[in-house]
């Protein structure tokens, strides 16, 4: 679960006067948790961590126009989100299909049964999630992955509060029959 540190903390205001230690703070911060959320979306290794660094490319250029520090992580993750968004929009019109395989993750525990279990659950987990549309997907990752709350995801996503309700909703539903049809 993401855990989020205190807006206070975080140096937004000395990264806007352009600080690099404190974009470099803001960069350890983030960068983790933004590469899993995008890899979880985009199955791409490669492309993902493009998008890492396009999104605090792009964060550096337009800092200027956040008007709440505090939100400062909602708003990354949502230049992170539209750049997404814009790699499908490619993807669809050049008809590819987005790599299936996905490398597994380094683990870093003791025992290798539990590691083992583990893995398979999560992998299991991601390709269910994978079957889900992209909106849904995105919602529920952004959710239960990245633990924003439905306002802060519906910023992210550009979408209306009631929208990401209903992704929600639908996204746990689809879920649900997935896994029953699961042997």
């Amino acid at each position: 679960m993401l855990v989020v540190a205190d807006p206070e903390q975080l140096p937004v205001t000395q990264a806007r006067a352009g600080d690099p230690a404190a974009w470099d703070v803001l960069f350890r911060r983030y960068q983790l948790p933004l590469y899993v959320y995008v890899f979880e979306l985009v199955q791409d290794e490669q492309a993902s961590l493009d998008i890492v660094q396009e999104t605090f490319i792009n964060a550096a250029r337009y800092i200027g126009g956040l008007r709440e520090d505090g939100k400062f992580g909602g708003w990354l993750f949502g230049i992170a989100h539209q750049k997404c968004l814009q790699r499908w929009r490619k993807h669809t019109r050049e008809e590819s299909a987005l790599e299936a395989a996905r490398p597994a993750a380094a683990e870093f525990e003791a025992a290798p049964d539990d590691l083992l279990i583990r893995q398979e659950h999560e992998e299991e987990f991601m390709r269910l999630v994978n079957q889900l549309p992209p909106p849904q997907r995105s919602v529920l990752l952004l959710h239960f992955v990245e633990d924003f709350s439905l306002d802060q995801i519906a910023e992210i996503t550009g979408a209306a509060p009631g929208t990401v309700k209903s992704r929600l909703h639908y996204a746990k539903k689809a879920l649900r029959k997935l896994t029953e049809k699961e042997p």
